[in-house]
């Protein structure tokens, strides 16, 4: 199991240039672990692609049934005082707005604080570098070193 942050789980809803890298990654391990805000943020991704015509009514309506199967599917990591205490050390420690110390808390509650050989899945240039310092293996790999 996987730790997947929102901006690579959106790729495998709707066709990006990141999809072909994460779909890889979901079928080399299924089961997928979210922050308690991952749904939300999917839908409105989602919704936001509809208001800019990048997707049409049917593409929202598969969409969000893709994205309604996956959540069915993933472990979801709720909220709580722990984590919140520890996004506001994240925040302390590393350069991230609330949100993503949130989805990286929500990370290392998943793996007990034991990070060394957990993935964690995602796009977002802050969150891969506070997430590689927390010592998780940062996925997927960086193409540009």
């Amino acid at each position: 199991m996987r730790f997947w942050d929102t901006s690579a789980v959106v790729p495998l809803l709707v066709d990006e240039p990141e999809t072909a890298r994460v779909k890889r990654l979901a079928q080399e391990d299924q089961a997928i672990a979210v922050w308690w805000t991952t749904r939300t943020e999917c839908a409105s991704a989602i919704a936001r692609l509809r208001r800019e015509a990048k997707i049409d009514a049917a593409d929202e309506k598969r969409t969000k049934r893709l994205l309604q199967q996956l959540a069915a599917a993933w472990t979801e990591i709720a909220p709580g005082k722990r984590l919140r205490d520890r996004a506001e050390r994240l925040v302390s420690v590393h350069p991230l707005r609330a949100a993503d110390a949130f989805q990286l808390a929500a990370a290392l509650v998943w793996a007990r604080g034991k990070t060394t050989g957990r993935g964690l899945v995602s796009f977002d240039d802050r969150l891969r570098e506070a997430a590689a310092r927390e010592g998780f293996d940062v996925l997927p790999a960086d193409e540009r070193s």
